[in-house]
C-alpha cells in the first residue's frame, strides 16, 4: 500500500509541469470554464485500498466515460440482442462522424463513438420515460461506487443540449434507419444527462472495480456482471475506448480504458485495480493529455499491462 501511494504521488509530481500542454473541450461552454491545471489520480484496489493524490476528490464531468456504464446496463437488459443495433469494431473515424454512419446504413461502428452511445442510450430508455431512465443511470452509478452523493450537473446538461447539434443529426439519421426507437429529443435528453454526471476520481475508480474483479464489486460483494461479460467490456475499452487514439493508448499504457472530454480516464488493471485520472487538457483526439501520460508511467512502473 505504501509503495503504491509513493508511486502515485511521484507520477503526479513529475507531470505537474505539463498541465498547460492540452486544451479544454471549449465546444461545450460549461467545460470551457474548467481550470486547465486540475489534476487528480485515484487507484482503487480489489483488496479495498484507495490511494488518491491531487484533485482526486473533486467532482468533474465524466462525459463519455458514462458510455461504459450505460453499455453495461443495456447489455443487462438486452443481452446479445444489443449487437444487432451497434457493432463492435474500432471506428477509424472521428467520434462524432456522420460520414461513417451514412456509409454503414445507420448502424454505429461501436458503442463508444457518439452514434453508438446514443443507440445504447435508446436501449436503456426502452420501456421507461426519460426521467426514469436518467434516474436509473444515476442509481446505477451510486450503486457501483457505493456513494449516494454522486449527482448530475444540470449546467453541463443544459450546455450540451444547447450545442449538441451534431448529436441531434446522428440521432435523426439513425432514426431514419430504425436503429433507435424513441424520438431523438427524448434519447438525447437522457444522453446529455448521463454525460453530465459529476464524479471524482475516487468515486470513478471505485465504480470501475467490478471490471477488475471479474464482474463482482469487491467492496460490496455484489455481482454486477458475469466474468465473461466483464472480459468483453474490458476488450471493448481496449479496442474502442479512446476513439482514434485507442491504438496509441494500448501501445503506451497496455490497459483497457475509457476516456471523456471532461478530461477523465478510467483504466482497468484486471485482477488488481481500477485507476481514474483527471486532467482537463485534451490532445488532438479528445483524450486527456496528462492523464494518458500518468497512466503510461503508472503502468510501466507498476508492471501493469494486459500484454505481460
Amino acid at each position: 500500500m505504501e509503495d503504491l501511494k509513493q508511486l502515485v504521488e511521484a507520477v503526479h509530481r513529475e507531470l505537474g509541469s505539463k498541465l498547460e500542454e492540452g486544451k479544454v473541450a471549449d465546444y461545450i461552454p460549461q467545460l470551457a470554464k474548467v481550470p486547465l491545471k486540475k489534476f487528480g489520480i485515484a487507484v482503487a484496489t480489489v483488496e479495498g485500498d484507495l490511494v488518491t493524490v491531487g484533485d482526486a476528490e473533486e467532482a468533474f464531468s465524466i462525459q463519455s466515460i458514462s458510455k461504459l456504464f450505460t453499455l453495461t446496463m443495456a447489455l443487462g437488459r438486452w443481452g446479445e440482442r444489443l449487437w444487432a443495433r451497434v457493432d463492435r469494431e474500432p471506428s477509424g473515424s472521428r467520434f462524432n462522424s456522420i460520414v461513417q454512419l451514412e456509409h454503414e446504413h445507420g448502424k454505429p461502428r461501436n458503442p463508444f463513438i457518439n452514434a453508438g452511445a446514443i443507440a445504447v442510450t435508446d436501449a436503456v430508455l426502452s420501456g421507461s420515460q426519460p426521467k426514469e431512465a436518467i434516474g436509473s443511470i444515476l442509481r446505477f452509478m451510486r450503486f457501483l461506487a457505493a456513494d449516494d452523493d454522486i449527482t448530475i450537473d444540470p449546467r453541463v446538461a443544459r450546455s450540451e443540449q444547447a450545442t449538441g447539434h451534431r448529436n441531434f443529426a446522428l440521432a435523426h439519421f439513425m432514426r431514419s434507419f430504425d436503429v433507435i426507437e424513441h424520438p431523438p429529443a427524448e434519447v438525447l435528453g437522457v444522453y446529455f444527462h448521463q454525460c453530465a454526471i459529476a464524479m471524482s476520481c475516487a468515486q470513478l475508480a471505485r465504480s470501475g472495480l467490478f471490471l477488475a474483479a471479474e464482474g463482482r464489486n469487491p467492496l460490496t460483494g455484489h455481482r454486477v456482471v458475469s466474468a465473461a461479460r466483464a472480459r468483453r467490456l474490458n476488450s471493448m475499452m481496449m479496442m474502442c475506448g479512446h476513439y482514434d487514439g485507442a491504438g496509441d493508448f494500448a501501445f503506451r499504457v497496455g490497459l483497457p480504458g475509457k476516456s471523456g472530454v471532461g478530461g477523465g480516464i478510467l483504466a482497468i488493471v484486471p485482477g488488481k485495480a481500477a485507476v481514474a485520472v483527471w486532467s482537463p487538457g485534451l490532445d488532438a483526439n479528445g483524450n486527456s493529455h496528462v492523464g494518458t501520460a500518468a497512466l503510461e508511467l503508472l503502468a510501466r512502473r507498476a508492471g501493469w499491462s494486459v500484454f505481460g
